[in-house]
């Protein structure tokens, strides 16, 4: 019971920090405003000098200042917290951490508010440089196009200096024939904006699956052939298929072949032969349009591209080991074929090397 007693005196002799408030609404502020600021003012209600050996924000965003001096028994002292919101926009609630020599060794205080985003600036807007010119994004994607379809695409661009730059588009060498280019504005005066408008005609690209094309953009007649001055184009031609009739689809043809290919064992440094048939089992003629492999390892060919009815005509694949580690293989094929059921086939090709 004594030593109790001596425990509850002792406490009634050290420090005791109270808070007026210990948390605070900035309510709504604006990003473009700048830093925000609050103090907590606190009081040593203890018998002892109150010491304060940290005070800790929950986030680089919020500096507090905070006394080093030890505040006297009865005395007042200020937390100050700043919070930043430049970059945050949205809701925010933030804590301080304050660690002391009181009864209460660690208490707490929160900031919280929302950052009003500022509104963005020109520059902002338009973060590829290609010289004098800024343009909102220098990637085109057309997406899923039908092999008879027509699509455009728009890029902002804008002039941020303060001279008038002229801007021109070439299309790359023997793609002007399915990619078209336009600016709206080729004199382009200080601060005024434009659009290089794209248009992807598939039809006369001849091209199914994976389509890719470019663009040079020239500014101030400067033709500069590195990727920083090019758009960058790209689609997925498929066929389509949703105009043929019930009487179309009996007729199909239709693509038969083996799914899997096994090439066996082939010794380092030999290459490994083999050829699969693609046959055609429906009755209209099947049309092998385009054969995808994206593997250095494998090489595929084909030279029968239109199959009648009942005719086949062989795959030829090779696989070159040479650089190949000892131990299992597998790689993938696509056929594209105007197969309306399958129009992508993929034929899984496994090997071994020795």
């Amino acid at each position: 019971m004594a030593m109790a007693v001596v425990a509850v005196a002792m406490m009634a002799q050290q420090p005791v920090i109270t808070f007026e408030k210990t948390d605070h609404d900035f309510g709504k502020i604006n990003e473009a405003d700048g830093k925000v600021t609050t103090i907590f003012t606190f009081k040593n209600e203890g018998m002892e000098p109150l010491v304060l050996s940290n005070v800790r924000a929950s986030c680089g965003c919020t500096t507090p200042k905070w006394p080093h001096q030890p505040i006297e028994p009865g005395q007042t002292g200020e937390i100050t917290v700043t919070y930043n919101p430049n970059g945050r926009p949205g809701r925010f609630t933030k804590t301080v951490t304050i660690t002391s020599n009181a009864t209460e060794p660690t208490t707490r205080v929160t900031i919280k508010g929302e950052v009003i985003p500022k509104p963005a600036k020109p520059v902002d807007n338009y973060p590829v440089k290609m010289g004098e010119l800024s343009l909102k994004s220098r990637d085109v994607n057309f997406g899923k196009v039908n092999d008879h379809e027509t699509k455009t695409f728009e890029i902002e661009y804008a002039n941020q200096t303060d001279h008038e730059i002229k801007v021109e588009i070439l299309p790359a060498k023997g793609q002007d024939k399915f990619l078209d280019a336009v600016v709206t504005l080729a004199n382009v005066k200080a601060n005024e904006t434009g659009k290089i408008q794209i248009a992807l005609t598939t039809e006369n690209a001849g091209i199914y699956g994976p389509l890719e094309g470019s663009f040079l953009v020239v500014v101030n007649g400067k033709q500069d052939a590195s990727d920083d001055f090019k758009i960058f184009v790209k689609a997925e031609v498929e066929e389509d298929f949703s105009k043929l009739t019930p009487e179309d689809h009996r007729n199909a043809p239709i693509l038969d072949a083996a799914a899997v290919v096994n090439m066996g064992a082939i010794a380092a440094g030999k290459v490994g032969k083999r050829t699969v048939a693609i046959t055609n089992v429906g009755a209209d003629p099947l049309k092998i349009r385009r054969v995808l492999n994206n593997s250095s390892n494998l090489r595929a060919d084909i030279k029968q591209k239109e199959l009648k009815n009942g005719k086949s005509a062989q795959l030829k694949l090779e696989v070159p080991t040479e650089g190949l580690q000892p131990g299992s293989y597998s790689r993938q094929l696509t056929i594209i074929t105007n197969d309306p059921a399958k129009p992508r086939f993929i034929i899984t090709i496994n090997w071994t090397v020795e």
